[in-house]
């Protein structure tokens, strides 16, 4: 993935993400009352995301109707695979227990981490 969504642009797949295709205004009705986003701020950011191949159109209807382009796994293995270089050299291990420190982890997600971990290590290289 070339271009990094922006965290309006996050905001817009993650609401396309969790209902689907949508017009502009049904993206409005949720994420005005969160963010205070005006509709021509959605439209516009909806305009840019599909330059970016971020999100489809489907233009065949009066309404536009936009859908991620991209899966939620592979913008957060990127976002991942960028920060881990970025800020940690590239040390998974060091970003895994950054991610763990600064608020506990219920046990529930320290054992999805501990069965990731074996899982892992059961792999061959």
């Amino acid at each position: 993935m070339d271009k990094r969504p922006t965290e309006a642009e996050m905001a817009i797949l993650g609401v396309l993400w969790a209902h689907g295709p949508s017009t502009v205004r049904a993206v409005h009705a949720v994420l005005e009352p969160e963010r205070g986003i005006g509709y021509t701020t959605v439209l516009k950011l909806l305009q840019i995301m599909l330059d970016k191949g971020l999100v489809d159109r489907d233009a065949s209807q009066r309404s536009h109707i936009y859908e991620a382009a991209v899966d939620r796994s592979t913008i957060q293995d990127a976002l991942v695979s960028d920060l881990a270089d970025k800020a940690f050299g590239g040390s998974t291990a060091s970003l895994v227990m950054r991610a763990l420190s600064p608020r506990r982890a219920s046990a529930d997600e320290i054992a999805e981490v501990r069965a990731w971990l074996d899982q892992l290590e059961g792999e061959d290289p």
